[in-house]
């Protein structure tokens, strides 16, 4: 067919194929060009839009599904990098150069969830995800204070890269996974047991048992290593197989059982995926300079946290 991608998809296990994986889109769709590094998509269903970070440019975009427009969302924006919903679809950001997690109201207020652990400032919060009881779970690597490309130069105040919880009632900043080289890409599994996190500089995606009272972790054992690419961020479809952003590696899609089913050969270097759309069947793939979806025959959990 015109326009058709014939690489697009690549199969590793007869799974990716007979889990229909590669039954989507021939061809990815080009949604804008022009960010200087895209990163951190962000589908909003009630607006039918996409916010996403142009972290160099220190702003954050928004596509309309309805229209196809593209505009500034926030500019300033503390050099942003990756973002969630909360239970009441409010957007969570991380912004790396501020060195902060926020989270903008209904009323476009912006209120700060977390800056400091035990009194020292955060390094660059990275990724967040939000449990459904409330609680926000960020990775908080050094990126940003590496270099003044993605935020401000600077010494980390902690001397750690670690996975961080705030409690919803009281707002306390816990430490809840260390021994991270580069803590970047967090998801919890679909029914919040386990939580999934990967290290770009390790290479590798941990996997960690949530306990009963959810307010922390155990194990930490590696779920997968990447054998081509780099690991960034990572997200779940309803069938239970992990999608990863890799990178020059793509996108990986992963059996829970670690396997590496298959590959989305995207052109450039992958930084983040999220599904969005009406059916939530939308793969919206941050990278390099440009926003891309795809439609597929498969299923993203839901945008919001569950509600209990």
């Amino acid at each position: 067919m015109p326009g058709e991608q014939p690489h697009l998809y690549e199969t590793l296990d007869e799974r990716f194929r007979t889990g229909r994986c590669q039954a989507g889109d021939s061809r990815l769709e080009t949604l804008y060009e022009g960010c200087r590094w895209a990163e951190g998509p962000v589908y909003v269903p009630a607006g039918r839009y996409l916010v996403w970070s142009d972290i160099p440019n220190d702003r954050l975009l928004r596509w309309d599904e309805t229209t196809g427009a593209v505009g500034v969302f926030r500019s300033p924006a503390g050099y942003p990098n990756g973002g969630t919903l909360d239970g009441e679809g409010r957007l969570i950001t991380c912004e790396q150069g501020n060195r902060r997690v926020t989270r903008t109201e209904h009323d476009g207020s912006v209120t700060v969830l977390a800056e400091r652990f035990r009194g020292k400032r955060l390094n660059s919060p990275n990724d967040a995800v939000v449990r459904s009881d409330g609680s926000v779970w960020f990775s908080d690597p050094e990126f940003g204070i590496a270099t003044d490309y993605e935020g401000h130069r600077a010494e980390s105040e902690i001397g750690a890269r670690n996975v961080y919880r705030v409690d919803p009632a009281s707002g306390e900043v816990r430490l809840v996974a260390d021994g991270f080289q580069g803590p970047n890409g967090l998801v919890f599994s679909p029914d919040e047991r386990r939580l999934y996190v990967s290290d770009s500089l390790a290479n590798h995606i941990r996997v960690f048992d949530v306990h009963e009272d959810g307010t922390s972790l155990s194990g930490g054992e590696v779920f997968t290593v990447c054998a081509q690419g780099t690991f960034d961020n990572i997200r779940f479809d309803d069938e239970g197989r992990l999608w990863a952003a890799a990178m020059d590696g793509g996108v990986h899609c992963y059996d829970p059982d670690g396997t590496l089913l298959g590959r989305i050969l995207v052109p450039g270097t992958v930084a983040n995926v999220r599904f969005g759309g009406a059916r939530r069947n939308r793969l919206f793939i941050a990278a390099d300079t440009t926003l891309y979806s795809l439609m597929m025959s498969v299923t993203g959990t839901s945008a919001l946290p569950l509600s209990r």
